[in-house]
């Protein structure tokens, strides 16, 4: 018999948070990226590439953290590739992410066989701890849900406002937006409009890898061939759904984050529903939302164009 009482807890919106945060990241790193004018669908591989350099880091250093600035080093990598190619060389933008996702399967798996000796999974390394908020973490209701999780975690929800902020209160949110809006004109008032999108896909970037690094030294302690399970997509259909707003995209991570830890744990409380739909469960209310969301949405008018300086 299902215990139905398991499914509705304190417990459940805790993991809402940490199920949210992987989906949170390449949300936030799309924003900046096509605000700026640059398609970037390539965040799903940015984040395997990160994963597998943030597993790496802390495996031969012994230090999470170490393997947060690997990740963030491959995710700046990646981004500047991805950025040489459809700024500099002017490429289909959509063909290069496609490359890059593509790229993020077969490298990590190949470097796994040559480092580790292993097809699909790396050895157990060292993961990020918990932090416990002072005073939050003993508050009732708030406490269980917010006192206590990965720092990657609040960081990810922090860089929300911080995010926002930046994009619409800042001088440099108001030249990014206005490349992706309309370079002609923002290049007429003196913005180096090549300079704003490689600065905004560089920080699409560092987004995508720390999402990448949450999931293999944080939520796991190990690499595992593919462990970004279409997180980077839902990220992009979470931004759709938030209209490029960060605010927007958290209350999409939010539904997308609460489904997939409901799903757990009605597989857990053993719900008398076939396992396979509850793991579809959150994928078919991302691709709901975002149906729901496509009428509404205004893409950046000038995203997926490359910029001709006259």
């Amino acid at each position: 018999m299902a215990n139905w009482s398991q499914l509705i807890s304190l417990a459940l919106f805790s993991a809402t948070i940490r199920s949210l945060t992987p989906v949170l990241y390449p949300a936030l790193a799309g924003i900046f990226s096509e605000r700026s004018g640059v398609l970037n669908i390539g965040l799903e591989g940015m984040m395997l590439i990160s994963a597998f350099a943030a597993v790496v880091g802390s495996y031969y250093s012994g230090n999470a953290w170490i393997g947060v600035l690997w990740a963030i080093a491959a995710g700046l990598l990646t981004s500047l590739i991805h950025a040489f190619m459809c700024i500099t060389l002017k490429a289909d933008q959509a063909i290069v992410g496609t490359g890059i996702n593509i790229l993020g399967i077969g490298l990590p798996s190949y470097l796994l066989l040559k480092l580790f000796g292993s097809q699909g999974i790396s050895p157990i390394v060292n993961r990020l701890s918990k932090w416990r908020i002072p005073v939050v973490v003993d508050l009732p209701v708030i406490g269980p849900i917010l006192g206590e999780h990965s720092p990657l975690a609040y960081i990810a929800l922090i860089m929300v406002p911080v995010s926002w902020f930046v994009l619409f209160k800042t001088p440099f949110g108001l030249r990014l937006r206005s490349v992706g809006e309309n370079p002609s004109a923002a290049d007429s008032v003196g913005v180096n409009v090549y300079l704003m999108r490689y600065i905004a896909v560089m920080i699409s970037g560092v987004l995508a890898s720390l999402g990448g690094a949450f999931l293999s030294i944080s939520y796991l302690a190990q690499y595992t061939r593919m462990m970004t399970a279409g997180r980077g997509f839902i990220g992009l259909a979470a931004m759709i759904f938030g209209r490029w707003n960060p605010w927007g995209a958290l209350i999409a991570c939010l539904i997308f984050g609460f489904a997939d830890a409901l799903q757990a744990t009605a597989q857990a409380a053993n719900v008398p529903i076939p396992p396979q739909f509850l793991l579809a469960l959150p994928y078919i209310l991302s691709i709901v939302t975002l149906i729901g969301a496509m009428g509404r949405a205004n893409p950046p008018a000038y995203v997926a164009k490359p910029y001709e300086k006259a």
